[in-house]
């Protein structure tokens, strides 16, 4: 495997081309089509589509019926076919094409010196500014038949899938223009029998607002049908007459633009970007009501025929044409975020909101550390009992410093408790803890230094055990706090410590995720500046468990790996499931340099790092070991709690069931493909 090379990981590059088209010069046309195939072959493209009747003009009006311009259309097929002999590019070409007693708008699938087949336009408007049924014949009942083209009979319909034998899931369909706009396109029925790669070749003259009515169609097309759309419109150069064109192209996948270009060019435009295969696929083997639905249409699916084609995709690193999130849990558009947070601390303040009603409204018990977590969760409790219409005094929030606490966020705990007005107490465990250490044997009980887990898990089990028995004699439920990313990896006390409580706010909520949360808090006034003061504070502290004393604090990411890398590891892996050599190009590709790609709006430039290949591997080793091999059985008893993301949450009764005894040897020996 060359670990760099797109084809090599699930992808493959496609292209939606426009330029300037010459009214009635098929020769002229079949020029410009091949100086764009040759761009995009240099740039390692698979599939290149075309706008509609782009070799005569989508603008040619009677002029299609004219002998001279039909003939020079056969021979500009010819040259574009000859041409495209020593090319990468499946070109997906739009031509008007003569069929028994009829001209039929057809999109032709050249590769590689060959027509691979014939697709008409499906269904001809005839309405405002369109006319097209004067000329042009509905191809909405041709399947399974031929058309000879260019002296070659080949296959000719709407049910035609052109499938890469070499690049497994590249199944292309080819659709024209107003066939995406009814309501049921062509297209639907060509993904639910296999198609992932979904091509418009469009004419489409440009009317206000009609730009944003076909991003509308093309993303809810990609999304419904688990595919990536193909959009190309006509540009500069078709009549003006009565309209005018804007040449617009875009690449959509699975409701996500990818690729887009400028409208009103005046040059060859064409908007690239790799799409993820593996991605498609992995959706549509989770989503069951997508092959059910094909199920339900397998009268007209089943007949589809494929046409096969070898690509013979390059091997080499041809860098990667899509955004690759830094924080998938996290965008970095501020609109986008903003949105996000709101919705999140909603999720979470009305799953507890509702909880609480549902028990008979008990008091919330919650240990406050002065760290992200129990201060989202804090926070989070505070707003519900706002909605609820009771008093913050019922929430009884306890600090229970241990041996290693520090004074720093014991300070910022007790700031944050006395600022909301909620119940405040300090609860200090340490004389217990030392108890228990003494009856164990411990040698820390002897004045031997030795901070071995079972010192800090009785710590955090003392913590746990004191919340409940709290609860049980003040009339409450305790209030988790641990998070996603935690869960993910296992990093918690089980039973009688932090994994467990009566309901977790913060189960469906990665860690990279809540420091924004909070960032949100503040910004959009949820509480008053001495809160948002004292938010900020808990903000800028280190993570760390506070459980090993010493003059240096405890740096969770010091011992068990960034939780960048592995909030990135997380939704990969839980989302779409793929394999770890894959999520390691994504993650290099989203981590190497600093300064390249977009950051969450108001992430720290201090901690604007990179990371290089073997860390990344490292980390993602880490990942595999903790997530697959140890921590299932963590997971397999954790308590209620709301699912946040569309990520995906770690709850056993929703997104993830899997084997509290499983392994992780397959992830492991994928990862092991990585020379780094």
């Amino acid at each position: 495997m060359n670990f760099w090379s797109i084809y090599q990981h699930g992808f493959a590059r496609v292209a939606a081309c426009t330029g300037h088209t010459v009214i009635a010069d098929p020769l002229a046309n079949a020029e410009a089509v091949l100086r764009q195939a040759q761009a995009c072959a240099r740039d390692g493209v698979a599939v290149a589509v075309f706008p509609e009747l782009g070799l005569t003009g989508y603008s040619i009006e009677d002029l299609l019926l004219q002998d001279p311009v039909l003939d020079e259309v056969e021979q500009a097929l010819r040259n574009v076919v000859a041409g495209s002999a020593d090319l990468l590019p499946v070109l997906v070409v739009g031509a008007p094409l003569r069929h028994r007693h009829r001209i039929y708008n057809c999109a032709v699938i050249v590769h590689r010196g060959r027509i691979l087949g014939v697709a008409p336009k499906s269904y001809p408007p005839n309405y405002r500014e369109f006319y097209e049924r004067r000329q042009i014949a509905s191809g909405e009942n041709e399947r399974g038949g031929t058309i000879r083209v260019g002296g070659v009979e080949v296959p000719f319909g709407i049910d035609l899938l052109f499938e890469a034998e070499d690049v497994p899931g590249l199944v292309v369909h080819a659709e024209i223009c107003e066939d995406m706009w009814v309501p049921v396109p062509p297209s639907a029925e060509a993904a639910l029998a296999g198609a992932t790669v979904l091509a418009n070749l469009s004419g489409s003259p440009i009317t206000v607002g009609r730009a944003e009515d076909r991003r509308l169609l093309c993303r809810a097309a990609s999304a419904r049908c688990l595919a990536a759309y193909v959009y190309s419109a006509a540009g500069l150069g078709e009549s003006t007459t009565d309209l005018s064109w804007d040449g617009q192209t875009m690449i959509y996948e699975n409701g996500a633009l990818l690729a887009e270009t400028d409208r009103f060019a005046s040059d060859d435009q064409y908007a690239v970007a790799d799409v993820d295969l593996d991605l498609l696929r992995q959706e549509r083997h989770r989503t069951g009501t997508f092959d059910d639905n094909r199920r339900a249409h397998a009268g007209r699916t089943d007949d589809f025929r494929r046409v096969p084609f070898r690509l013979d995709a390059p091997t080499a690193d041809l860098g990667l044409r899509r955004r690759v999130e830094r924080f998938p849990f996290v965008p970095a558009d501020a609109d986008r975020l903003a949105l996000d947070c709101y919705e999140a601390y909603n999720i979470q303040v009305a799953g507890l909101q509702q909880r609480l009603s549902a028990i008979g409204g008990p008091k919330v018990v919650i240990g406050v550390s002065g760290g992200l977590d129990s201060t989202h969760a804090l926070i989070v409790a505070a707003r519900a009992m706002d909605r609820a219409g009771r008093p913050r005094s019922d929430i009884l929030a306890f600090t229970l410093p241990g041996f290693a606490t520090s004074d720093h966020t014991k300070d910022n705990a007790h700031k944050l408790m006395n600022s909301l007005g909620v119940t405040a107490a300090e609860l200090d465990i340490t004389p217990t803890a030392r108890l228990m250490l003494k009856e164990m044997g411990h040698p820390f009980a002897a004045g031997e230094p030795v901070y071995d887990v079972t010192f800090e898990n009785v710590q955090a089990g003392l913590r746990t055990d004191y919340l409940f028995r709290l609860a049980n004699q003040r009339g409450g439920i305790v209030l988790g706090t641990g998070d996603l990313s935690e869960l993910a990896l296992g990093w918690s006390t089980y039973g009688v410590g932090d994994q467990m409580s009566h309901y977790n706010v913060n189960s469906g909520v990665p860690k990279t995720l809540i420091q924004h949360l909070i960032r949100w808090v503040i910004g959009s006034e949820q509480f008053d500046e001495e809160t948002g003061k004292t938010l900020a504070a808990i903000l800028d502290t280190e993570i760390s468990p506070e459980l090993v004393p010493g003059e240096e604090m405890q740096s969770t990411e010091s011992k068990i790996g960034p939780y960048a890398l592995h909030d990135f590891t997380l939704f990969h892996v839980l989302r779409y499931g793929f394999r770890p050599s894959k999520i390691a190009f994504l993650a290099w590709h989203a981590w190497h340099e600093a300064d390249a790609g977009a950051w969450p709006p108001g992430f720290p430039e201090a901690k604007r790092v990179a990371y290089d290949l073997a860390e990344i591997r490292r980390w993602l080793e880490v990942f595999c070991r903790r997530f697959f091999a140890f921590a299932q059985f963590k997971r397999s008893a954790m308590p209620n709690g709301p699912k946040v993301s569309a990520g995906g949450s770690l709850s056993p009764r929703g997104d993830w069931r899997a084997p509290s005894d499983g392994n992780a040897a397959a992830w492991l020996r994928d990862l092991g493909r990585i020379d780094v």
